[in-house]
């Protein structure tokens, strides 16, 4: 009877998640691609690409003369491994990697919503 609730039970849902198979080499999960440096959140705005998403990434300054904040936006390049494949809208967190072409230098770690 404890063999039937482990099958239909959450756990069994969450399991299939993590079985799910990565053949992209530049994965920080399943790939042996190492994370360092910056670690940001930022939104989708394209993932038309192929394993590429471009994300809008929104800060604020702060104007001395003023002493009042302005928001200012980064577009940066990420790579949208097959096991998270980022959709445009999606709030995501990415981590700086080695260079794994002309423009991306981030890698996509996870949904945030």
């Amino acid at each position: 009877m404890t063999e039937g609730k482990k099958m239909t039970g959450d756990k069994s849902s969450a399991g299939t998640q993590d079985v799910v198979q990565c053949s992209d080499v530049n994965c920080p999960i399943h790939g042996n691609l190492r994370i360092h440096g910056r670690r940001l959140a930022g939104v989708v705005a394209s993932a038309k690409m192929r394993r590429t998403a471009s994300l809008v990434i929104e800060r604020t300054v702060k104007i001395a003369k003023y002493d009042r904040y302005e928001r200012r936006r980064s577009s940066i390049n990420a790579h949208n491994p097959e096991c998270i494949s980022a959709r445009e809208g999606e709030l995501v967190e990415i981590v700086e990697c080695r260079p794994l072409s002309k423009t991306k230098h981030f890698v996509i770690v996870r949904r945030v919503q």
